[in-house]
């Protein structure tokens, strides 16, 4: 029987706009992020450098361009946070059924933006509904290390064969199943955080 469920975030419950820094990126005539981009925001994402050496280090790298529009087109990957998650997400949390965690790859910009955008009163009522809430950044992992997984059980007490882990990717929702954690693998294409209730059954 499920008792404890672990989310993720960023396509679970707040939209992400996954194409935003690719057409940011192609304003300055980049098609996509390279390697070295790529390995500085999984450094950015584990808390190894803070926010200002990562827009320094994008910025330098992109002949053209200035540190605040390199912010902007970072944080244009945060989108909206449709209320009736949160309000779904708050009466769960009220039915005192489970016990409810956060596990976020994301960085202190995005996590500033998403604050932003859903206004601090919606933000905190948010973060309020979980026991705990491990953004990688804070925590120098990511997923899908197994580590991490392994880290919120062991930290909580929790038994994998009592605990649903929910995420819109893959390789995350494949590696907490290697260590015995039931798992939804959410498409953000057909499905909903709504739809909970037919996993836990």
């Amino acid at each position: 029987m499920i008792q404890n469920i672990i989310f993720d975030f960023g396509g679970v419950f707040i939209n992400l706009d996954m194409d935003a820094v690719n057409r940011g990126l192609n304003s300055y005539g980049l098609v996509a992020p390279g390697a070295d981009l790529l390995s500085l925001s999984a450094q950015y994402e584990k808390g190894e450098v803070d926010s200002k050496t990562f827009l320094r280090r994008v910025q330098q790298s992109i002949p053209g361009s200035q540190e605040e529009g390199i912010r902007q087109i970072w944080n244009a990957t945060i989108a909206d946070f449709p209320f009736a998650r949160l309000e779904f997400l708050i009466k769960l949390k009220e039915s005192g059924r489970y016990r409810m965690f956060l596990l976020s790859n994301t960085n202190a910009l995005h996590i500033e933006q998403v604050r932003d955008n859903m206004g601090k009163d919606n933000f905190d009522r948010f973060r309020g509904c979980f026991e705990a809430f491990y953004l990688s950044h804070e925590i120098g992992m990511r997923k899908p290390d197994p580590k991490i997984f392994s880290f919120v059980l062991d930290k909580n007490g929790l038994r994998p064969e009592e605990t649903l882990f929910i995420d819109d990717t893959k390789e995350h929702i494949e590696s907490a199943s290697a260590l015995g954690i039931n798992t939804w693998h959410l498409d953000v294409q057909k499905e909903s955080i709504l739809e909970l209730n037919k996993h836990l059954v």
